[in-house]
């Protein structure tokens, strides 16, 4: 099965090294940029396809705009991102696939549903990045979140088992 490991703004910030934001995580589990990157490339060389859902790239260019230091050059390395996925240049998945989130049914379930989420402290950014795992996750992928927030990462879906095919008995 074919995995998708899909990048929270989080991740992102400590892998494109904005400053204030160059680690993410528990003190347990803590994420700076050698182990995102080391992550990051594991995942690449075992042909994981990167998901890049649209509230990390908003949240993501938030805070390079927020920056201290050279912002130019954080907004070039996320824009560089962001038109990989664009063109869907391996290892990223086509930015396209996600559209259909954004159409006014889906909305309209964002709408509903995110209440109760906002009232859990989920933010709506990590509300559609759920949906995005969800997603995948319904096409057939196997899905991680990559996040340093506990609370995103327990939405992660959990991938069932492939259905054992039985055997014809022959005779």
């Amino acid at each position: 099965m074919k995995k998708v490991l899909i990048i929270d703004t989080s991740m992102l910030c400590v892998w494109l090294k904005v400053p204030k934001m160059e680690t993410c995580g528990t003190d347990e589990d803590k994420w700076d940029f050698g182990r995102v990157d080391r992550y990051i490339e594991e995942e690449i060389e075992a042909s994981t396809t990167l998901v890049l859902p649209l509230a990390t790239i908003i949240e993501t260019g938030n805070h390079i705009a927020q920056a201290s230091g050279n912002r130019y050059q954080l907004a070039q390395s996320l824009a560089k991102i962001v038109t990989s996925a664009a063109d869907e240049q391996s290892p990223w998945a086509a930015f396209t696939d996600q559209s259909v989130l954004w159409e006014a049914e889906n909305l309209k379930n964002l709408a509903t549903e995110w209440p109760a989420l906002a009232s859990q402290q989920i933010s709506i950014g990590d509300a559609t990045i759920k949906t995005v795992a969800e997603y995948y996750t319904q096409a057939g992928f196997r899905v991680e979140i990559l996040t340093g927030d506990s609370g995103l990462k327990a939405y992660q879906p959990t991938t069932p088992a492939p259905t054992p095919r039985r055997r014809r008995r022959s005779g």
